[in-house]
């Protein structure tokens, strides 16, 4: 696979389970992407803060602050409420993804598990509108 994005990009992804962290990381350092990890919302936010991701990958099942809460404090802050978000969930019932997608306008949402394709597809499609 092919380096798609001439300047290196960030992703964050905030997950509980370090192992998914790790699959992710490995299937975008192949389109030139990197990723750092946090596995609890708290951790999620103050990494966010800290380097302004290019995208994030955020579950909405986390510890210490939940996605949801995640990410409704990044759509409060003025320095994050313009970096993309996919949601990364086990929920994959129809309401749960439209309140994602149209109520609280998240760029995309994933249901776990999720294919490779979808992975890539999403992130380099919400990479590219962002560009």
């Amino acid at each position: 696979m092919e380096q798609l994005f001439s300047s290196e990009k960030l992703v964050l992804c905030i997950d509980d389970m370090p192992e998914l962290i790790t699959l992710v990381g490995l299937i975008l350092k192949r389109i030139g992407i990197r990723v750092i990890g946090a596995n609890d919302g708290l951790e999620g936010l103050a990494k966010a803060r800290e380097v302004k991701p290019d995208l994030v990958l955020l579950d909405l099942m986390l510890p210490k602050m939940n996605g949801w809460e995640v990410f409704w404090q990044m759509q409060a802050d003025e320095q994050l409420k313009n970096i993309p978000v996919i949601i990364i969930s086990v929920r994959s019932e129809l309401m749960d993804r439209r309140l994602a997608l149209e109520s609280a306008q998240a760029n995309g949402y994933l249901t776990k598990p999720f294919a490779i394709q979808d992975l890539l597809v999403n992130v380099e499609r919400v990479l590219a509108q962002a560009a």
